[in-house]
């Protein structure tokens, strides 16, 4: 039996612009930071002819090429494991939430099989081998961010060159700045779990096609990551709550379906008690809302009295790892 786990994701500044589509042509930057929520993949060999795959649903096959799961075919035939096998997943938060789970189930089963057949494969590779899948061979309309960030953990920032190779750098933060962010930065269900897939066709689209105005707001949120790396650097945890919030403000301009009225409400109610700024995390049209709160438990108590369930998190600095292998 082989368990792996593997970090989902919160975006700090710079999303969107880990598509290829945009960083292809102008480079691209992201801040964010794994946490201590997971997808959890369970793998072992089994006595029967056959390929198992359980998640939301179970599949038991006789060949890899019928597995209806995508990611789990692909990554079945990327490592070359196509036979007695069965496949589980679990995970802490709910699907389509906009943590990067996908991204992060890739990268731990990715890890797992590779870890069946010995083969220790470094942090770069797995998440290059993660973005593969995704991106080149099921050509899912994403980025970059949630396979390197499950692969690596910690809170890091993401250069993505025009040649599709990315820089790495972990943010070598106070202990104070970091106790700041778990103690005020506050996430909260919104209780709506959607496919970011529409929002980012659009996008992705907009931007092959040269559209000036998703150029430039993708030129703007990459520029807002790179003043929110240097204001955690410096410290300066209040500037990099005002600037989240211009960052949803700006992102919100990307599309419609990047919010809805309910949303719009909750992070009203937010702004006017006790937080700094914000904004939904992933593609937008639901999952979770993120807030830093220069009063915690004022924000707290508000949308608790809204019935958001808030879901508090620790930063992980692992990343993928093995946590029972045989």
């Amino acid at each position: 039996m082989i368990i792996t786990r593997s970090p989902v994701r919160v975006t700090f500044g710079g999303g969107g612009t880990d598509l290829p589509s945009y960083y292809s042509e102008y480079g691209g930057f992201v801040i964010g930071a794994a946490i201590d929520k997971y997808i959890y993949i369970d793998l072992h060999d089994i006595f029967i002819d056959k390929i198992i795959a359980h998640y939301s649903k179970s599949e038991m096959v006789d060949r890899v090429d019928q597995i209806k799961h995508p990611i789990i075919r692909e990554a079945l035939k990327m490592t070359g494991l196509t036979e007695r096998i069965e496949v589980g997943t679990m995970a802490d938060i709910p699907a389509r939430a906009g943590l990067g789970s996908s991204g992060s189930f890739t990268v731990g089963l990715l890890k797992a099989l590779h870890h069946h057949k010995k083969e220790y494969v470094p942090q770069q590779d797995l998440a290059e081998e993660a973005c593969k899948i995704e991106i080149e061979i099921l050509k899912e309309p994403t980025g970059k961010q949630d396979q390197y960030i499950a692969a690596f953990g910690g809170i890091i920032s993401l250069t993505f060159n025009r040649d599709g190779t990315v820089l790495v750098e972990p943010l070598r933060l106070s202990r104070s700045t970091i106790d700041d962010l778990e103690n005020n930065l506050l996430m909260f269900f919104t209780g709506f779990s959607r496919r970011s897939h529409a929002v980012l066709r659009r996008q992705d689209s907009m931007t092959k096609k040269k559209d000036q105005t998703m150029i430039k707001n993708l030129h703007q949120i990459k520029e807002i990551g790179y003043e929110c790396r240097d204001a955690l650097r410096a410290g300066d945890t209040r500037r990099f709550g005002e600037l989240m919030h211009v960052h949803w403000l700006s992102k919100k301009k990307r599309s419609a379906q990047m919010s809805n009225p309910k949303i719009d409400r909750w992070y009203n109610i937010a702004m006017k008690n006790g937080a700094v700024g914000g904004k939904l995390v992933g593609g937008g049209g639901g999952g979770f809302l993120m807030m830093y709160a220069d009063d915690s438990e004022r924000l707290r108590g508000a949308m608790q009295k809204e019935g958001l369930r808030e879901v508090r998190f620790h930063f992980d600095y692992e990343g993928a790892k093995v946590i029972v292998g045989s």
